[in-house]
C-alpha cells in the first residue's frame, strides 16, 4: 500500500484535548470568518447569545464556562461561513452538474442568500421574487382536491416559534401530514415511553446525574454525536458512580476523554475514563442484555435476597406479574444468543444495577432503529420499574435526542397523530375544528408521493432525500410531486431531486440576527431534559434576502389562507406574540415570555418524575415481550445466508446528521475517506477478503428490487462478528422503505441484512 493509500491508522488518543483543539481551529479557518467567528462561539449555549445548532444535549447553567464542544464549533462554523450561493452561483451550475457532486461539496459552497425557483428548461435554478415565490406555493396548494395531498415536513432545527406557527398553519390549511425527523430516529421512544408511563420525554434533569449511583448507556456514540454528554460522564465516574456502556463498536468516544477546558490534563496530556465497565453487544441485541440482566435479579430474589422494590411495583405499576413470569419463561440460551455477551458479563452488569440505590438509564439510535425498538425500550422502563427508579432524584429514563430542537418540535405539535388535548386547546384558542385524521409520518408520505397520493411537498429544514431510507425511491417520489418546497441555509442533496415546480428558499440560522419590525427577535428551543432556552443570533445575515423561519411560514400562511384564523403577518412582527398563543395552548408554557429571561432556562416539568401517569390504567405499564425470533424484519431474515451480515449506519466524527463537515473519522483512525465499511478481522478472513479490499453491498428483502451501495474499503475493527458498519447517507440506499420498526414505523437503519462481493472496477470511459 502506497503512502498515499493509507486511509485508517487506529486512534490511540482520548477524547477531546488536543486533537479538538486542533480540529476547531482547523473549522475555524476554513469558514473564513475565523475573527468574528471566535467571538459567535463563545457566544454558543450563553444567555445572551444563541442555542448550539448541534446535538440536544442539556448541561447546566455556568456563564463563566466556555460551552461549546467540537462538534458544537463544527456546526456554528459550517452556518457562519462567509461563502454565498446566489444567482451567480446556479446561472453557473446546472442541476445535473450539481447532482454528480458529493454531499460535502454541496454544503460547502455556502450560505443560500436569494430564493430561487427550478426551471426546467434551462436544467438551473433562477431567482425569484418572495412575493412570487409566496403566490406560487399559494397557487399550488389552493389548487389541491385535497388539503391532504400537502405533505410539511419539519427538521429538529426549527425553532419553537417556527414549529408553532407551522402546525397551525398546516392545521389550519386541513391536514395532519407532518413527516419529521423523529420519525427517523426517537419514534420509538416516544411511542414506547407513552405507552408505559404516559409522555414521550425522558424523566431526569442534568442534575440527577450528579446524584446517579449507576448510569447504563445503550447504544448511543456520544463522543461523535453529542460530545458536551463526555463531560457529565466522566464527572459522573469521578463522583464514584459505576457508568456500564452497551454499544456495537468499541468507540474512543465512550473510554477516555480529555477536556481541552482543564489546564492540568492539556499540559499533561492525561485523560479520564468515561466508563466502568464496556460491553459490545451484538446488533439489536441490547433487549437481551436487559432481560438477561432482569432475569439474574429475579433468580436472585427467587432465591431469598431482597432486591425488587415491591412497594413501587404495588403501587406504581400494572403488568408486572406477566412481566415476571414472561422473564422467568426467557431461557438463557435464547438472551446468551442474541445479546453476544457472556453470562458473566450480563451478571456483573446486573450486579451493578443491584447495588446502586439510584440508576439513570440512557439510550438513542443504536437502540431506536431496529425492528424490535419498542419492546426493547419497553424493557428498559421494565429494568427501571424493578427497583423503582422512576421518579425520584438520581434515577429515570433518558433518550437522548439528536437535532437541538426535535424535542421542542413535538411539543409545538409536531404530529401526525395528534392528541385530542391538542386538538381542543387549538379550537378553543383560534375557532377553528382542526383536522382529527392521522397524517402521514415519513415513510407513508414517500409512499403517498410515489403513489400521487401527495403532490405538494413544503420541507422547514433539514435534507430528505439525503436523510429518508431507500434513496432512489425517495428520489422518485420527491419527483412525482407538482410542487417541492425546500427552506434551507446551505445547498443539499434534496434541492437537487425537484418537482416539476420547485423552490430554494434561504432562511435565517441560529447565529444569524434575526430583524423584525419591533426589532431583534430570540427564538427558544428544547434540550433532552425538557429545558427550555432562549436564543438570539449575534451576526449580520450575509444577504437581505435571506428570511426567518417565522416570517416565512407567516408569509405562507398569509398567501395561502389569508387573515385566516390569525393576522399572520402582524404575528411575527414582535416574537413575543407567538409564544403569548403557545402560552394559551399549552398550560406548562404559561408565562411563556417572562420564563424565558431566566438564565440557562426553564423547566417544562414531567408528570412521571412526579409519579403521576398519564396512561389509561392511571399507572406506569410494564409491557411483556417475547425476545424477537429475529432482530431483522421477516423479508430480510429469510433471505439470509451463512455468508449474510448484518449492517448499521452510522455519523464520522466530521459529519452530524447528512451534513458531512470534512473526509476525516478521527476517533475511528479514518482519513480522508468515507466508503469504509468496519467489519470484525475473523469476518473478513472468513469471507475470503483482505483487509482494505473493496467491495460491493448487497441489501436483503424479498422485493426483487436490487438494493447495491458500492466500492467501500473493509477496515479491520472491534466489532462483534456477523456485525458490520458504514456511514450514511452513502448507505441509505440499502434500507428499504418497507424495512421499518414495529409500532414506531421508523426505517431500520441499524439492522440491515447484506451480502458483499468484491467489487469490480469499470474503467470504461466516456470519450
Amino acid at each position: 500500500m502506497r503512502k498515499n493509500d493509507i486511509y485508517f491508522t487506529p486512534y490511540s488518543g482520548p477524547a477531546g484535548g488536543w486533537g479538538a483543539l486542533k480540529s476547531t481551529t482547523k473549522h475555524l479557518l476554513k469558514s473564513r470568518n475565523a475573527t468574528r467567528n471566535i467571538f459567535t462561539l463563545l457566544k454558543t449555549n450563553q444567555p445572551t447569545g444563541f442555542d448550539c445548532p448541534g446535538c440536544a444535549w442539556g448541561e447546566k447553567h455556568d456563564p463563566a464556562k466556555i460551552r461549546f464542544c467540537e462538534n458544537g464549533a463544527k456546526a456554528v462554523n459550517w452556518e457562519a461561513t462567509s461563502r454565498k450561493v446566489g444567482a451567480d452561483f446556479f446561472a453557473q451550475h446546472s442541476v445535473s452538474w450539481l447532482k454528480e457532486q458529493s454531499d460535502y461539496f454541496l454544503e460547502y459552497q455556502g450560505r443560500l442568500t436569494e430564493p430561487v425557483r427550478y426551471n426546467s428548461d434551462s436544467d438551473k435554478y433562477e431567482p425569484i421574487t418572495w412575493t412570487d415565490a409566496f403566490a406560487l406555493i399559494a397557487k399550488h396548494l389552493k389548487a389541491l382536491p385535497s388539503p391532504h395531498q400537502g405533505a410539511f415536513y419539519t427538521s429538529g432545527r426549527a425553532s419553537n416559534e417556527a414549529a408553532f406557527l407551522y402546525q397551525l398553519f398546516v392545521r389550519a390549511f386541513g391536514t395532519n401530514n407532518f413527516p419529521d425527523c423523529s420519525n427517523m430516529c426517537h419514534e420509538a421512544s416516544g411511542y414506547a415511553l407513552t405507552s408505559s408511563i404516559g409522555a414521550g420525554k425522558g424523566t431526569v434533569t442534568i442534575d440527577d446525574f450528579e446524584e446517579a449511583d449507576c448510569v447504563f448507556v445503550f447504544g448511543q456514540n456520544p463522543g461523535t454525536n453529542h460530545p458536551r454528554m463526555l463531560d457529565t460522564l466522566r464527572d459522573c465516574v469521578e463522583n464514584g458512580a459505576q457508568v456500564l456502556t452497551f454499544n456495537t463498536l468499541k468507540e474512543r468516544g465512550l473510554e477516555r476523554f480529555q477536556h481541552p477546558q482543564n489546564p492540568v490534563e492539556m499540559l499533561t496530556n492525561s485523560s479520564k475514563p468515561l466508563n466502568t465497565a464496556y460491553f459490545t453487544p451484538k446488533l439489536g441485541g441490547d433487549m437481551a442484555v436487559i432481560r438477561g440482566m432482569a432475569k439474574h435479579l429475579l433468580e436472585r430474589e427467587d432465591a431469598g435476597e431482597s432486591l425488587l422494590d415491591w412497594a413501587f411495583l404495588n403501587e406504581h405499576t400494572q403488568g408486572y406479574e406477566a412481566y415476571l413470569e414472561c422473564v422467568r419463561e426467557t431461557p438463557w440460551s435464547k438472551i446468551l444468543e442474541q445479546s453476544g455477551l457472556s453470562r458473566d458479563d450480563i451478571e456483573y452488569a446486573a450486579n451493578q444495577y443491584a447495588n446502586a440505590e439510584r440508576t439513570i438509564c440512557t439510550w438513542a439510535m443504536g437502540v431506536t432503529q431496529h425492528y424490535h425498538s419498542v419492546p426493547t425500550i419497553h424493557e428498559i422502563i421494565n429494568f427501571l420499574s424493578l427497583r423503582g427508579n422512576i421518579g425520584k432524584p438520581g434515577a429515570g429514563a433518558c433518550p437522548v435526542r439528536g437535532h437541538s430542537n426535535v424535542q421542542g418540535d413535538r411539543t409545538m405539535g409536531i404530529n401526525e397523530k395528534p392528541s385530542q388535548a391538542l386538538l381542543g386547546s387549538l379550537e378553543k384558542r383560534f375557532g377553528f375544528k382542526p383536522p382529527h385524521e392521522h397524517g402521514y409520518a415519513v415513510v407513508d408520505t414517500i409512499r403517498a408521493m410515489k403513489e400521487g397520493k401527495v403532490k405538494a411537498f413544503i420541507a422547514l429544514g433539514g435534507n430528505f432525500a439525503a436523510a429518508t431510507p431507500d434513496t432512489q425511491a425517495t428520489a422518485e417520489a420527491l419527483q412525482q410531486c407538482d410542487l417541492t418546497v425546500q427552506i434551507s441555509t446551505k445547498l443539499n442533496r434534496s434541492h437537487l431531486i425537484t418537482g416539476k415546480d420547485a423552490l430554494i428558499l434561504p432562511c435565517l440560522g441560529r447565529t444569524d440576527i434575526d430583524l423584525q419590525r419591533s426589532g431583534e427577535q430570540v427564538v427558544t428551543v428544547e434540550d433532552s431534559f425538557s429545558m427550555v432556552h432562549a436564543s438570539g443570533g449575534v451576526m449580520e445575515p450575509l444577504s437581505s434576502e435571506m428570511r426567518s423561519e417565522p416570517w416565512i411560514i407567516a408569509s405562507m400562511a398569509q398567501a395561502t389562507l389569508g387573515e385566516f384564523p390569525i393576522d399572520w403577518m402582524a404575528t411575527v412582527e414582535d416574537y413575543g406574540h407567538i409564544r403569548n398563543m403557545i402560552a394559551d395552548v399549552f398550560p406548562a408554557f404559561t408565562g411563556f415570555n417572562e420564563k424565558i429571561k431566566q438564565a440557562g432556562g426553564f423547566y417544562l416539568g414531567s408528570h412521571p418524575r412526579e409519579r403521576i401517569w398519564d396512561t389509561p390504567t392511571g399507572t406506569a405499564v410494564m409491557h411483556s415481550h417475547d425476545l424477537p425470533i429475529s432482530i431483522l424484519p421477516l423479508n430480510a431474515s429469510k433471505m439470509m445466508s451463512d455468508q449474510s451480515l448484518v449492517l448499521q449506519t452510522l455519523r464520522s466524527h466530521d459529519q452530524y446528521n447528512t451534513t458531512v463537515y470534512g473526509m476525516n473519522d478521527r476517533y475511528r483512525g479514518i482519513k480522508n475517506e468515507r466508503q469504509v465499511l468496519f467489519i470484525n478481522p475473523s469476518d473478513i478472513e472468513r469471507l475470503g477478503f483482505e483487509a482494505g479490499q473493496k467491495v460491493d453491498l448487497f441489501s436483503l428483502w424479498d422485493d426483487k428490487i436490487e438494493r447495491t451501495a458500492k466500492g467501500f474499503k473493509l477496515v479491520p475493527y472491534d466489532i462483534p462478528e456477523g456485525n458490520i458498519a458504514a456511514y450514511y447517507p452513502e448507505t441509505n440506499p440499502l434500507v428499504p422503505l418497507d424495512s421499518i420498526g414495529e409500532f414506531s414505523d421508523t426505517p431500520t437503519s441499524k439492522s440491515i441484512g447484506v451480502d458483499l462481493k468484491p467489487h469490480v472496477e469499470n474503467h470504461n470511459r466516456i470519450l
